[in-house]
C-alpha cells in the first residue's frame, strides 16, 4: 500500500466514524418530531410574537402565502397585487404542544370579525386566515371555529378564512424577529394600530398580548 492509498483509507475511516457519531447523536439527542402550521393575522411582526417563546414552539417565521406570484417581495405583497397574505409559519413539536393549542393562540390574537384586513391595516394582504396542511388540520380548524360560534356574539360573524395551505415564502431577513431588532418602531406601530385595545375588546382577559 502506498502513502496515497493509506491516507485515503484513513480519511474514509474518519468520515465513517464522524457519520456514525452524527447518526447516533440524532437518534439519541435531537428531537425529530416537527410539524408546521401557517396562520395569517395581519402584520406578521405582531403575529410572530404571539407564538414566539410558547413552550413546544421551535420557531415562528414571518412570510407570505396564499398568492399567485412566486418568490414575492415585501413591496409586492404590501401593494396587494400578488394575492399573498402576510403570514407566520409556526414550527412546533407536537409532543409538547398540540395544533389545537396553536389554533387557540391564533384566535385570541386576531379580530375574526374584520374582513380584508386586521386592525389598522386594510387590504386582502392583511386578511386573517388559517392555512391547513392536511385533513387533520382542516378538521381541527373547522372545529375550533364551530366552538367559537357556539357563543351568540360569534355565530355567523366570523370571516377568518380556513383554506388549503400553498407555498410559504419566508420574508426578508429584516422582518424576522422584528420586535427584537427594532423594539421602538415595533411597539410604536403596534400601539398606534390599536391591536391590543381591539383584542382586549373582543377577548377580554383571554386576549393575546404583546411582547
Amino acid at each position: 500500500m502506498d502513502v496515497t492509498q493509506e491516507v485515503f483509507l484513513k480519511s474514509r475511516s474518519g468520515i465513517g466514524l464522524v457519520l456514525s457519531l452524527a447518526i447516533a447523536a440524532a437518534a439519541n439527542g435531537a428531537p425529530a418530531n416537527r410539524a408546521t402550521a401557517v396562520f395569517a393575522g395581519g402584520c406578521f411582526w405582531c403575529e410572530e410574537t404571539a407564538f414566539e417563546g410558547v413552550p413546544g414552539v421551535v420557531a415562528a417565521i414571518s412570510g407570505y402565502t396564499g398568492g399567485q406570484v412566486p418568490n414575492p417581495t415585501y413591496e409586492q405583497v404590501s401593494s396587494g397585487v400578488t394575492g399573498h397574505a402576510e403570514s407566520v409559519q409556526v414550527i412546533y413539536d407536537p409532543s409538547k404542544i398540540t395544533y389545537e393549542k396553536l389554533l387557540d393562540i391564533f384566535w385570541h390574537n386576531v379580530d375574526p370579525f374584520q374582513a380584508n384586513g386586521q386592525f389598522c391595516d386594510h387590504g386582502n394582504q392583511y386578511r386573517s386566515a388559517i392555512f391547513y396542511k392536511d385533513e387533520a388540520q382542516r378538521k381541527a380548524a373547522e372545529a375550533s371555529k364551530a366552538r367559537l360560534e357556539e357563543e351568540p356574539r360569534f355565530k355567523g360573524k366570523i370571516v377568518t378564512q380556513i383554506v388549503p395551505a400553498s407555498t410559504f415564502y419566508q420574508a426578508e431577513e429584516y422582518h424576522q424577529d422584528f420586535y427584537k431588532k427594532n423594539p421602538v418602531r415595533y411597539h410604536s406601530y403596534r400601539t398606534g394600530c390599536g391591536r391590543d385595545a381591539r383584542l382586549k375588546e373582543i377577548w377580554g382577559e383571554a386576549a393575546g398580548g404583546q411582547k
